[in-house]
């Protein structure tokens, strides 16, 4: 039977990488050339593509009667950083960026995988997470392409 408690803690999690993701991605436009405006138009879709999937996430846990949680990984038993760029840049290199992009994508992915290893999860929320697992694996792929290139 799945536990309220924990269905919300670990939709929560997922608000928080997303949060992390939104602000990764935020804080990399701003390190781009300004010729690399292919990257910031890519950047600003997956802006949006978290915030989507925290308003999924967060209807889910008010619906459930908990708070949202509103900031980024500081705790919690999915708790990853998403992208610690403040350290991370180094400058205004393309290739960077991405590989950046792309560590923080596969933090990403396994805050997802664990979320869904939770054996309590309920199956609605179960599918919405795979379902946004799989949107995110898409935009992990076209980052690890471009940064192939």
């Amino acid at each position: 039977m799945a536990n309220n408690s924990v269905n919300a803690e670990v939709l929560n999690d997922l608000i928080q990488i997303n949060n992390d993701r939104i602000q990764g991605y935020e804080k990399a436009m701003k390190e781009l050339d300004p010729a690399d405006l292919d990257l910031k138009e890519l950047f600003v879709k997956m802006i949006g593509e978290s915030h989507k999937h925290k308003l999924a996430l967060a209807t889910e846990v008010q619906a459930l009667g908990t708070d949202v949680e509103t900031g980024t990984t500081s705790s919690g038993k999915i708790y990853r950083t998403w992208m610690d760029l403040k350290t991370v840049f180094t400058g205004h290199d393309r290739k960077a960026v991405l590989e950046n992009c792309e560590f923080g994508e596969d933090a990403a992915q396994k805050a997802y995988k664990e979320a869904l290893e939770e054996e309590d999860l309920s199956a609605n929320l179960r599918d919405m997470i795979a379902q946004q697992q799989k949107e995110l694996k898409a935009s992990h792929d076209q980052i690890k392409n471009l940064r192939e290139l």
